[in-house]
């Protein structure tokens, strides 16, 4: 018995410290309209911020001194959109992660993340309106920046984004087993919506408007332009694109829902339904995912 209570008390009388920590505001949601002489543009983010360093006082013994409140971090979200936000978004997280670093005299490591959401300008007579707008598709474009004293990194991603192909898709060659009752098929709907994340080498003077612009048009071209043997074979061949096209990212990572379009029996009524007549299932879906890397 007494054994046993050794190894209790052992277990329990170990020495507690702090482990990884971090605080921030989310959701902080900033909306620019820059006023030009002819037409006005909108700028529409979703900034996450997250700060690191020697927070232990205000854990351990509840000492808040020179400890960032997050609503500060909120004020300074809208403040230096005024002069920073005049860009890409990667610049703008730059000068939000900069001050972090400077306000804060505890803040080690500021990572801020930020969501820009797409406007459209709307064109009522064919022509554009100066000042009217809908809410624009194609995905919504991501950046993280990562600041400390001696260096930043810079990531980037789109979501949202959502493609499907009408054929030149098939699943076919798979293990089957007792479970197994999906048929074979060379002609399918593939469809998902792409949430794909990428890392920058180097440093802050990347054309990052133009990188991004890069990267999306080689995920879309790299989805639409092969027989697609697999969604696995097809996330492939969009993060090889974009890693031969662009020198300046290391990695992408691609998560990849199946979204299922399955052919609708019409036979039972006496309908031919020649891959014409489908049904967009909710049912549970599979989720592909992976990193295209350099090797090395």
């Amino acid at each position: 018995m007494s054994s046993v209570t050794n190894r209790s008390d052992t277990a329990t009388t170990g020495r507690i410290v702090l482990g990884q920590n971090n605080y921030g505001k989310s959701e902080v949601r900033v909306v620019k309209v820059i006023r030009g002489p002819e037409q006005h543009e909108i700028r529409d983010l979703w900034i996450d911020v997250a700060l690191e360093g020697d927070f232990r006082a205000a854990h351990v013994s509840g000492d808040n001194t020179g400890l960032l409140a997050t609503d500060t971090m909120r004020n300074t979200c809208y403040a230096l959109a005024k002069e920073h936000l005049v860009s890409d978004i990667e610049s703008f997280a730059l000068a939000l992660g900069r001050r972090f670093l400077d306000a804060g005299p505890s803040v080690e490591r500021a990572r801020v993340r930020i969501v820009e959401f797409p406007w459209s300008r709307l064109h009522p007579d064919g022509r554009p309106h100066p000042h009217a707008f809908q809410r624009g598709a194609g995905g919504n474009r991501m950046a993280t920046v990562v600041t400390t004293a001696d260096r930043s990194t810079f990531g980037a991603g789109i979501e949202d984004l959502l493609v499907l192909k009408t054929t030149e898709a098939g699943w076919e060659g798979f293990l089957r087993e007792e479970y197994t009752s999906l048929p074979e098929t060379s002609d399918r709907i593939v469809a998902t919506v792409i949430t794909a994340s990428w890392d920058y080498d180097g440093c802050e003077d990347h054309d990052f408007d133009r990188l991004y612009n890069g990267v999306r048009d080689k995920i879309l071209r790299g989805f639409g332009d092969h027989y697609s043997h697999s969604v696995q074979a097809t996330l492939y061949r969009m993060g090889e694109a974009v890693l031969r096209a662009h020198p300046e990212v290391s990695r992408i990572h691609f998560s990849l829902p199946n979204k299922h379009h399955l052919l609708y029996d019409l036979g039972r009524f006496g309908i031919e339904n020649d891959n014409e007549i489908f049904h967009a299932s909710s049912e549970p879906y599979g989720l592909i995912e992976g990193t295209v890397e350099r090797a090395g």
